[in-house]
């Protein structure tokens, strides 16, 4: 068995895609199919079933997981100390901006310990993008919230929805209500929007943004409430009205991209999340 192929095989168990793991690891979707049938054909077992359209591991497929990611550990660990002897870690990481205040502080501090020599790069970006630079290679870490009905990275946090306004709950009463709302791709607006919907209620959707300083703008200046994580609230007040659709929980994690270029082991990787009270 190659490591390359068995790194292949975790980055599908990690984004669920074949497609997603072979952006990962820089092949082509058709070379990461190969490498999966390469290791049936060494193992003599079958390890993915067909259930409709989704591909999902067989039992054995599952064993070799936890031998794989045993094995990648070692391989990693003995690379990075070749690597990083005399040099300093350099680590891209990725945060959404509207846990900069809360979640990214405790993370960084954390991996100081970890990499006392450490050179972080820090870009602030929506949980999509921080996927999709992962993807490319252009980040080594990031920090997001957690894709619905998904296993994906180490759990670090976890929070739940919350309607907001700016003290004035009259907001809450207006027909058509003034609304404020994350990208598409963000639950809260899922929830808020289809919930609303369900509820026949009327409302405006006064802006979408991928920013969480652009939503307490508008919500501080009266234009609008907004359904957002707890933690990125800040000064905003919290809006407790039994009219408005309930809000998800969620899951915040840290993932990482599984190039073989990327300095961070998956053992590194598990100890940092580890070091988080859940």
């Amino acid at each position: 068995m190659e490591i390359d192929a068995l790194k292949s095989l975790l980055a599908f168990v990690e984004t669920g895609s074949i497609t997603r793991a072979a952006k990962q690891v820089n092949r082509t979707q058709s070379a990461v199919s190969m490498q999966m049938k390469k290791l049936e054909q060494d193992l003599g077992k079958r390890l993915f079933e067909k259930s409709g359209r989704n591909l999902l591991l067989s039992k054995e497929g599952h064993q070799l997981v936890g031998h794989a990611k045993q094995l990648i550990t070692h391989y990693d660990s003995t690379l990075n100390a070749i690597k990083s002897h005399n040099s300093k870690l350099r680590i891209r990481l990725g945060c959404p901006d509207d846990y900069a205040d809360t979640i990214l502080p405790k993370v960084v501090k954390k991996m100081h310990v970890l990499w006392p020599d450490l050179d972080l790069q820090i870009r602030c970006l929506p949980s999509n993008l921080i996927r999709e630079q992962l993807d490319s290679g252009e980040l080594d870490l990031g920090i997001v919230t957690r894709s619905f009905d998904s296993e994906e990275g180490i759990v670090i946090a976890r929070d739940r929805g919350v309607w907001v306004c700016n003290g004035d709950t009259r907001l809450a009463q207006q027909t058509p209500l003034p609304l404020v709302t994350f990208q598409q791709d963000c639950r809260f607006h899922h929830a808020a929007i289809e919930g609303l919907h369900k509820q026949a209620k009327q409302f405006k959707l006064i802006a979408m943004s991928g920013s969480v300083a652009a939503m307490h703008g508008l919500v501080k200046a009266g234009l609008a409430i907004g359904a957002m994580a707890s933690l990125s609230k800040g000064d905003l007040v919290e809006l407790c009205d039994s009219q408005l659709p309930d809000l998800p929980e969620i899951f915040i994690v840290l993932i990482n991209n599984m190039h073989t270029s990327s300095f961070i082991s998956q053992s590194q990787l598990q100890q940092l999340g580890d070091s988080f009270e859940r």
